[in-house]
């Protein structure tokens, strides 16, 4: 990074910070001020802070990746989205609003009881706090491994500042500052877009781009082909990505209690089904990124492994010339994939289809070899260095960034990054300290805490979950890919929770002692399909959801004794 990088970098960031700071001054000296930001934001901030809380360094550094190894589908992952957002709109902020709940677990003992309540909050704890020590550690540890930041400095410096505009701001400082955030994550990739296109050889314009993207089948958007073990179609899309939404922005208190700051219903609603409707867009654009990088890669020779500290430590192995024999082939294949590319545009430019179809075979068999000395690279780098991790599509953008984007744009994509990190962190942890104050530490152990000790308490703990992400962090291990990790973790516990709030909401006649233990089978059936079968991950949001549902019809019938005296609030 030069110096220009280096000033827009930490120039952005303290701006960022700041200005969250800045907004929110004189706030927080109570604890509902500093839990729910007083009732004070309007639907734009609260719509950017609930996207920004999703999208974590993760989605900047995972999904572009994803997009060039295996195109667009993973879009359809997010069709669910508006459907459920509607539903949430709907039904469950008018109930969390008239109940004036600071977490959606309170809801839960007034409808069944004090064990479901906590329950549903045990599991939000243990499913977001492994999930904030990926996020904090996929960004430092591919950032330390391009820019050669050192590791341990690098997830401690981002752990310290989150912490401190976390604590020192409250629920409010996390929304002001998300949606400078999210500003400058959106400007980035629109900027990153605009360079790729303005970066390919000057006779391929952005249509002949995506046709290429097409030709080796990059450009899979929707697929209608219905399979269980697929993770992307879809069905689903429509089945357990909505499940998962309806969840996760439903019940997951790290975005409840960004919408829950609105100063009415109608405005905490508009921020909501404003990501509905705009999330898919983002996520099409982030994606899309990751195609044009792609299409890019088919006219100037990419790296062999993306992963260029794990290729240094190769050629200085055993194994060095079988690398190096690999790497000479594939020097000649990138030569030959580029011509090949050339040949197929100048088909399609001359309108001959038979020309067309036998230069797409000829690219897609070049791209077919590739992908094959991808595979025995890595194979060598396995028997180099056993155990470490070889998949390096979450290396593929920053990598891409640091070698052919100009100075300044270098440091704004690294903002970027760093910004998503701080962004979903904040939120996370904001969540995470509320959720153990009012749910455990208010509600067990100081009924009787006043509001100066319920405000310090969900700062010390805000400070504990920050600590717990940081150590974590320190010790993760390079997952398959950072993105599908966060999912699959979420859809493990979510289903059962979101199975939880709908027999709340819709199923009157159950009570507590029925529906606890419906959702403890639940989550330990999903927890064994996930071990030992092949379904898509998105399917045990869809599973869990309704063996919590079905399983508490069931023993709210064999189980004696009368009936709730709670009902569910009318919807």
């Amino acid at each position: 990074m030069t110096l220009l990088d280096w000033l827009v970098l930490v120039g952005t960031t303290a701006f960022i910070v700041g200005w969250g700071l800045w907004k929110t001054r004189g706030g927080g000296g109570t604890a509902d001020s500093y839990l729910r930001g007083g009732y004070e934001l309007r639907w734009p901030t609260i719509g950017l802070a609930v996207m920004a809380t999703q999208a974590s360094a993760i989605t900047f550094l995972s999904v572009p990746g994803q997009a060039y190894e295996d195109g667009m589908r993973f879009v359809q992952f997010y069709f669910g989205m508006p459907i459920a957002m509607v539903i949430i709109s709907a039904i469950f902020i008018p109930i969390y609003y008239r109940l004036n709940v600071y977490t959606a677990y309170e809801y839960l003992e007034s409808r069944f009881d004090m064990k479901t309540r906590l329950l549903g909050a045990f599991l939000f704890l243990i499913q977001r706090g492994l999930a904030s020590g990926i996020t904090l550690y996929a960004p430092a540890i591919i950032l330390s491994a391009i820019l050669g930041w050192p590791l341990e400095p690098t997830i401690l410096g981002m752990g310290v500042l989150v912490i401190l505009y976390t604590v020192t701001g409250g629920s409010k400082a996390v929304s002001q500052t998300q949606k400078q955030q999210m500003v400058v994550m959106l400007g980035g990739m629109v900027v990153a877009a605009f360079v790729i296109v303005w970066r390919l050889p000057e006779h391929v314009s952005f249509g002949q781009a995506v046709d290429v993207a097409g030709a080796l089948g990059r450009m899979n958007v929707v697929s209608f082909d219905f399979n269980l073990q697929d993770r992307y179609n879809i069905w689903s899309g429509l089945t357990g990505g909505f499940f998962l939404a309806l969840s996760y922005f439903g019940t997951d208190q790290s975005q409840v209690g960004r919408y829950l700051t609105g100063r009415s219903i109608t405005e905490s609603r508009l921020g909501l089904l404003f990501n509905g409707v705009l999330k898919i867009p983002m996520q099409f654009l982030i994606l899309f990124v990751g195609i044009l990088v792609f299409v890019f890669y088919q006219f100037t020779a990419p790296p062999l492994l993306f992963n260029q500290p794990l290729r240094a430590r190769v050629q200085a192995s055993a194994q060095a010339d079988e690398f190096a024999a690999i790497e000479a082939k594939w020097t000649q294949v990138q030569a030959d994939k580029r011509t090949e590319a050339d040949r197929y545009l100048e088909a399609r430019k001359a309108g001959d289809e038979t020309a067309v179809a036998s230069a797409r075979e000829r690219l897609q068999a070049t791209a077919k070899t590739a992908d094959t000395l991808r595979k025995e690279a890595k194979a060598v780098v396995s028997r180099a260095l056993p155990g470490v991790e070889t998949k390096d599509s979450d290396y593929i953008f920053i990598s891409f960034v640091k070698d052919w984007m100009p100075s300044g744009l270098v440091g704004l994509l690294i903002t970027v990054i760093l910004a998503a990190a701080m962004s979903s962190i904040a939120g996370e942890l904001n969540a995470l300290g509320a959720t153990t104050t009012i749910d455990f530490y208010r509600r067990i152990f100081r009924r009787d805490a006043s509001d100066h000790q319920v405000l310090v308490a969900s700062k010390v703990l805000t400070v504990f979950w920050g600590l717990v992400a940081i150590g974590f962090a320190s010790f993760a291990s390079l997952l398959d890919n950072l993105i599908q990790a966060v999912n699959i973790l979420g859809s493990i516990f979510y289903g059962t929770v979101l199975g939880i709030f709908l027999v709340a909401f819709f199923v009157k006649h159950v009570r507590g002692n029925a529906v606890f233990f419906a959702a403890l089978i639940s989550q330990a059936t999903v927890i064994a399909l996930y071990l030992l079968s092949g379904i898509g991950y998105l399917w045990f949001n869809v599973i869990g959801c309704a063996l919590v549902v079905v399983l508490s019809l069931v023993l709210q019938a064999v189980m004696p004794g009368p009936r709730a005296e709670q009902p569910a609030p009318s919807v």
